[in-house]
């Protein structure tokens, strides 16, 4: 009996464990923002987003290698001085950094003792010529007179023979003389020329800043190994500044090089700048389709951080036709057509909300919102942020 009661005890949990195991796994509904395709006709001007950069930026790199043994220090707001470090501005020609001297000192010292050795050899071989050549004189003189005895007869061969040996030999050793002093100079030339490479080394073991600017990176402590060639800081000139954006062709012919345009930031609120259209990009990107547009804006202040994200507005041409408008984010790329593009429409269905991927043909840009040719009607809710994590058919949860 009481065998039979616990087979009926083992039989109901084994039962509710393969309930529990045959549910389905429900999966988490992806949150999306939903925006309504709008209609668009040109309302006189368009917000545009653009990136401040540093008018001038410059890689600081070492011309040679070595061990970091000094940094440049600064006063601190607490003030101890400490290494220079980002958002610290410096001045032309200042030395921010060094690596350690002792091996170009070394090599400094081993080519000017190559070249007092190469003095003292030419010394040496001056005084061989000049020895030789008085030497060589006298046997001029010698082998001459024996030239003229033997044509009269009063010298007999042997002795002719032996002066104009003589004479040969000394001259052999004049010329010897003077081909030495040539090979010395070669090497005093060679040795000078060495220690004109190790003194520029030796030089540049100190890194200066090439202009007046702001540090916005850098990349060494005290101790780095460093190698010809690396990176140690990223110095920016931000007395001037640039703001780079994009544009479509429809706006490109309203800007010329030059113009006066007006920006704003939201980090700097209620403050505007002026600037000047600096360069106009021949060629737009190939998959944007807008062409880059650079502005110059003086910033003796420095309220414009190299990174903000500015703003302005440029009129733009009355469409002849309202076209619906989607916002860029909202574009993704079908799976099955890696070049197209495509939406995702929110419907409802059986009390969900569905995401359904729609195809489209688009248009012209309009700021952050683009043109649809074709896919789209104006009134369509469509997905405008997290279209990215979703797929054909996915349920979705609409954020407020």
């Amino acid at each position: 009996m009481l065998t039979k009661k616990r087979s009926v005890i083992l039989l109901v949990a084994l039962s509710s464990w393969a309930c529990d195991h045959n549910k389905a796994y429900e999966k988490p509904l992806t949150p999306v923002a939903v925006g309504v395709v709008e209609q668009y006709s040109s309302g006189g001007g368009i917000r545009y987003s653009g990136d401040v950069e540093a008018d001038v930026r410059v890689d600081l790199a070492f011309k040679v290698g070595g061990y970091v043994r000094e940094i440049l220090e600064v006063k601190g707001v607490d003030g101890r001085h400490r290494r220079v470090q980002e958002g610290d501005v410096v001045r032309r020609h200042t030395i921010l950094a060094r690596v350690r001297e002792s091996d170009y000192r070394e090599r400094v010292g081993q080519a000017k003792a190559q070249i007092d050795e190469a003095q003292a050899s030419e010394e040496l071989a001056k005084a061989q010529i000049a020895e030789a050549q008085a030497s060589l004189e006298q046997a001029k003189l010698d082998f001459e007179r024996a030239t003229n005895l033997f044509a009269s007869q009063s010298l007999t061969k042997p002795d002719f023979d032996a002066s104009k040996a003589r004479f040969e030999t000394i001259q052999a050793r004049f010329a010897g003389a003077k081909a030495q002093l040539g090979q010395v100079h070669a090497k005093e030339k060679e040795a000078r020329a060495q220690l004109a490479t190790v003194e520029i080394a030796l030089q540049d073991c100190a890194l200066a800043a090439p202009i007046d600017g702001v540090i916005l990176k850098r990349n060494i402590e005290v101790g780095t190994l460093v190698g010809t060639g690396t990176p140690a800081f990223i110095l920016a000139d931000t007395s001037m500044i640039k703001v780079v954006f994009g544009v479509p062709d429809v706006i490109l012919q309203n800007l010329k090089l030059g113009s006066s345009l007006t920006i704003s930031t939201e980090a700097i609120r209620g403050v505007q700048f002026q600037g000047r259209i600096s360069r106009i990009s021949p060629s737009a990107d190939p998959k944007s389709r807008v062409f880059d547009i650079e502005i110059h804006v003086p910033n003796p202040r420095q309220q414009l951080k190299v990174g903000m994200i500015a703003a302005l507005e440029l009129p733009t041409p009355k469409l002849k036709q309202a076209v619906p408008v989607v916002p860029l984010t909202s574009i993704v790329r079908p799976k099955d057509d890696p070049k197209g593009y495509a939406v995702f429409l929110v419907e409802e269905q059986a009390g969900k909300t569905l995401a359904r991927n729609r195809k489209v043909r688009l248009g012209e840009a309009y700021g952050n919102r683009i043109g649809v040719v074709e896919g789209l009607r104006v009134g369509d809710r469509v997905v405008v942020n997290g279209a990215s994590l979703i797929n054909d058919g996915d349920q979705v949860r609409v954020l407020p």
